[in-house]
C-alpha cells in the first residue's frame, strides 16, 4: 500500500469515527453557535465606551474562530490517542506500514475538513449576529491557510497532550487547562490595553496570538503574511513534536 493509500484509508475511518460521535459533532458544530447567540445576540458584541466588548465587533472574529480552531483539535486528538492507547490499537498498528506521522497527517487532515467547514458557518453567522464588518478582497483568503495551520499547530499540541495524559478523562481535564486561557488571552476577546503591564509580553508565546492578528489583519483588508509565517514555523515545530509523541507500541 502506497503513502497515500495509507494516510486516505486512516482519513476515512477517523472521519467515519468522528461522524459517529454525536457529542463531538455536537461540540464542534453547535457549541460555538450557542457562543455566537450569547455575546453576539444577548451580551452583545459592539462598542459600548468600557468594559470587555468596547472594540469593535469585527475585532472579536478570531476569538469566535478560535472555538474551533483551538478546543476541537486538541480535545480529538487528544482523547483518540488515549482511547487508541487504552484499546491498545498503536500495538496493531506497529505492526502495519503505517508511520507514526502519517497517522497524526491523517488525523490533522480530518481535522482540517472538519473546523473549516465549522468555521465557515461561524464566520458567516458572526457577521450576521454581530454586526462585524469585513474587507471583501483577496486579502479574506489568507483566513484559510491561517485556519489549517492552525489546525495542524493544535493537533500537534493534542498528541504531546495525548502522550502526556494518562487517561481519556487526563485528557480533557489538560486541554480545558490548556485551551481556555490561551483562548482568552491571546488577544482575541480581551484586548492588550486590558491586561497587566507585566502580563502583555507574556501574550507574545501564545501561537494563537498570532492567529488572532492574522484573522483581524485579513478581515481589515491587509497583509496577514508576518503571523502567519510565525503561525506556520510554530506549527511545523508543534507537528513534529507531535508525531514523535504518537504512541507506537505499549
Amino acid at each position: 500500500m502506497s503513502r497515500g493509500h495509507r494516510i486516505g484509508a486512516t482519513f476515512r475511518a477517523a472521519l467515519r469515527a468522528f461522524v459517529r460521535r454525536k457529542t463531538a459533532v455536537f461540540f464542534t458544530f453547535f457549541f460555538p453557535v450557542l457562543l455566537i447567540l450569547i455575546f453576539g445576540a444577548l451580551v452583545g458584541t459592539r462598542p459600548t465606551g468600557g468594559g470587555l466588548f468596547a472594540r469593535d465587533p469585527a475585532f472579536y472574529i478570531p476569538g469566535y474562530l478560535a472555538v474551533v480552531v483551538v478546543f476541537t483539535p486538541l480535545s480529538r486528538v487528544g482523547s483518540t490517542i488515549a482511547r487508541h492507547r487504552d484499546g491498545n490499537r498503536f500495538e496493531k498498528l506497529s505492526t502495519t506500514p503505517l508511520r507514526r506521522w502519517e497517522w497524526l497527517l491523517a488525523h490533522t487532515l480530518v481535522n482540517v475538513a472538519i473546523i473549516g467547514l465549522a468555521g465557515l458557518l461561524l464566520f458567516v453567522l458572526v457577521l450576521a449576529v454581530t454586526g462585524a464588518t469585513v474587507v471583501v478582497g483577496p486579502a479574506l483568503l489568507a483566513l484559510v491557510p491561517l485556519v489549517v495551520v492552525g489546525v495542524a499547530l493544535f493537533c500537534g499540541l493534542g498528541s504531546i497532550i495525548g502522550r502526556l495524559a494518562d487517561s481519556q478523562d487526563g485528557v480533557i481535564a489538560a486541554s480545558n487547562s490548556v485551551a481556555l486561557p490561551v483562548w482568552v488571552l491571546s488577544e482575541t476577546f480581551v484586548p492588550p490595553s486590558m491586561l497587566p503591564a507585566w502580563f502583555r509580553p507574556v501574550t507574545a508565546f501564545s501561537p494563537l496570538t498570532y492567529f488572532s492578528r492574522g484573522v483581524r489583519t485579513a478581515a481589515a483588508g491587509g497583509d496577514p503574511s508576518a503571523p502567519l509565517l510565525v503561525l506556520a514555523v510554530l506549527a511545523a515545530a508543534f507537528f513534529v513534536v507531535g508525531a514523535v509523541a504518537v504512541p507506537r507500541t505499549e
